[in-house]
């Protein structure tokens, strides 16, 4: 695969970003709700957001898009 723009890579960054904020919002109201249906659906959206961070993750790693270089 092609290097990754720098924009790219801050896109990647901000969406990743944003999926993660969005999770921990949605599991700090998870247990405000009360409504049995409401509570399915926001479970449902918590395990697509953190399946779309496991692909974001994914994505990264195997095109060895993060540089963790050596400590030196």
């Amino acid at each position: 695969m092609r290097k990754l723009a720098e924009g790219e890579n801050l896109s990647l960054t901000g969406l990743l970003k944003m999926e993660k904020d969005g999770l921990s919002v949605a599991k700090a109201m998870q247990d405000l709700i009360t409504d049995e249906d409401l509570k399915k659906q926001a479970e449902a959206a918590i395990l697509a957001t953190e399946g779309r961070i496991k692909g974001i993750q994914q994505f990264i790693n195997e095109n060895n898009i993060a540089d963790t270089g050596e400590v030196r």
